[in-house]
């Protein structure tokens, strides 16, 4: 039997999205109900469908001491770690703990392949890579963590998760243990992808992209808009000094293997993973105010994890995708939806599902298309990747909030 968890404080976070960059633009629009989707522009030959796509990212330019670094993914990590005053904050804990004692979880599915896709777009007389592109730091699947590792100038534990689309929800369950161990005192946790034309053409020859806007658990859901984005948060243990505040509560992580891009149509990896995460949290899921759905807007995927939602959760439960806003992320998709998921905790707003306009009959009372606005003491935030790389994270409105 799980034992339940002791809780960890977020004393920092923040996401960059097709919705803006910092946790704000990312909150407005969701009040507002404002996609940050658009027409995909990306690539010498763009697909026809719609995609989220970080505005600024041509524009970011690395500091002169990390140039070696770059590309776009690597860009936009830097963007994201600049939001919210997020590098100040992961300084202070380098500060408080040692450079040692702080660990980098990062979660990514494709990292750096974009600048690989350039290189090879590029090839010279002697097919090689151009000379301006023959940075072994960027071709590599490590290289964001790296980066990331060497642009906060840490020594601790530098660890990359790539488990596709559950990546960096996966990084606060290994930063925990991490941490539960004794092996570090802190953990910065997050994930960053960005558009690549393996990943758009990949999904596509999937007929899994949509032509439209993705519109999670509509009846007439038609596949998915892939989008980028980078998060981070920084976790630490509860003590006096930062007891208010919103938690990690619990997860729970699973593997079914069932299909390699297909869930299980029972849903039993993600209910796995579901029911270790509320153990670990000391909850039931009748206490569960808010969910922040995978919803991606593929037909099997919504399918399944609105059964899941329709019969282990009351009618109350307030569930919604925010797909519709951000774009698919891919591996930073469980970063920015833990991202939305402590927003509401800490404002009460729940989001609805944006461009959503019939739910499928599958669907419970759960899952709204509009928003509503209430206390919540408990979110839940699930990601589901290819392979059935299930991970579900539970977090709470403050220390005391966990727990029956």
């Amino acid at each position: 039997m799980l034992q339940r968890i002791a809780p960890l404080r977020i004393t920092a976070y923040t996401t960059t999205t097709a919705a803006g960059v910092g946790k704000a633009a990312l909150l407005s629009a969701m009040r507002a109900g404002v996609s940050g989707l658009r027409r995909n522009d990306f690539g010498p030959s763009p697909l026809a469908t719609w995609i989220g796509r970080v505005a600024d990212v041509e524009a970011a330019a690395l500091p002169k001491p990390l140039v070696d670094w770059d590309c776009r993914n690597n860009r936009l990590a830097w963007l994201g770690l600049l939001a919210d005053g997020f590098i100040d904050a992961a300084h202070g804990a380098r500060e408080r703990y040692g450079r040692a004692r702080v660990a980098l979880v990062l979660g990514t599915s494709t990292s750096s392949i974009g600048a690989t896709e350039d290189a090879y777009r590029s090839l010279d007389a002697e097919g090689r890579f151009p000379k301006g592109n023959r940075n072994p730091r960027v071709h590599t699947p490590h290289s964001l963590a790296d980066f990331v590792h060497e642009a906060l100038a840490l020594e601790g534990p530098c660890i990359t998760v790539s488990t596709a689309c559950s990546s960096s929800a996966k990084v606060f369950a290994v930063a925990e243990r991490l941490m539960r161990l004794g092996l570090v005192d802190a953990a910065i946790v997050g994930g960053v992808d960005t558009l690549c034309g393996s990943v758009l053409f990949g999904f596509n020859a999937l007929q899994l992209v949509s032509p439209q806007p993705c519109r999670p658990f509509d009846a007439d859901r038609n596949g998915i808009s892939i989008g980028e984005a980078a998060g981070f948060a920084l976790l630490e243990r509860v003590d006096a000094a930062n007891a208010d505040g919103p938690c990690l509560a619990g997860y729970g992580e699973s593997s079914d293997a069932h299909h390699m891009s297909t869930p299980h149509p029972e849903g039993l990896g993600a209910e796995r993973a579901l029911d270790e995460a509320l153990a670990r949290a000391g909850v039931d899921a009748g206490e569960i105010d808010h969910i922040n759905l995978h919803g991606t807007a593929s037909a099997k995927n919504d399918e399944v994890e609105a059964a899941l939602v329709a019969r282990r959760f009351p009618a109350r439960t307030h569930a919604c995708s925010t797909k519709g806003w951000t774009g698919h992320a891919l591996g930073a998709a469980g970063i920015v939806e833990a991202a939305a998921s402590l927003l509401a905790l800490e404002t009460g707003f729940m989001p609805g599902t944006v461009n959503t306009r019939h739910l499928d009959a599958v669907c419970g009372p759960q899952i709204r298309i509009e928003p509503s606005a209430g206390p919540i003491r408990l979110a839940l935030s699930n990601s589901f990747g290819f392979g059935g790389n299930n991970c579900v994270l539970v977090f709470a409105r403050d220390a005391g909030g966990a727990g029956s």
